[in-house]
């Protein structure tokens, strides 16, 4: 059995935004509430491979692995895999973005499968995914929906 989740929101803010805050890896853990740091590993193109480290879990384990993303803005996807696999088998992940009357629709799909001696099964893995991509998806917005309305707000000057 191999574990397949899909989420998505709606931010509300311009999709240039959506798309460079989302995509700034550098900056996730200002992003993210469960990345303790990120240290980019190297760049090529639209190709990052970066390492992340998770804040301990209640067990007080950190969790890092590393990743590869790989950005189309001109699709506007990216498609990201773990690189060091950890406990999963592979893990896969597809961002979609797309502009709607009410804002930028961030989909995620993630396509993964736990190895044997996992402490978790996959279906557990689901839950956690589901939950955790839900929280996090609804901080992004409202983080990206507050920096959208500070432009809006912010008089230009001239130079």
């Amino acid at each position: 059995m191999a574990g397949h989740t899909e989420n998505d929101i709606i931010i509300d803010a311009p999709l240039d935004l959506v798309w460079e805050v989302t995509n700034d890896v550098d900056h996730w853990p200002q992003l993210f509430t469960e990345y303790a740091s990120v240290e980019v590993l190297e760049r090529d193109g639209d190709r990052t491979v970066f390492r992340l480290t998770m804040y301990p879990d209640e067990n007080g384990k950190v969790w890092s692995w590393v990743s590869e993303r790989v950005a189309d803005r001109d699709a506007l996807t990216v498609r990201a895999k773990r690189v060091e696999t950890g406990p999963f088998q592979y893990m896969n992940i597809l961002w979609t973005y797309t502009e709607t009357p009410q804002g930028v629709r961030m989909h995620w799909t993630q396509d993964f499968a736990m190895k044997p001696d996992a402490p978790v099964d996959d279906a557990w893995m689901t839950d956690n995914i589901n939950n955790n991509s839900r929280t996090q998806m609804a901080l992004i917005r409202d983080r990206i929906e507050q920096r959208a309305r500070v432009r809006e707000t912010t008089p230009v000057t001239p130079g």
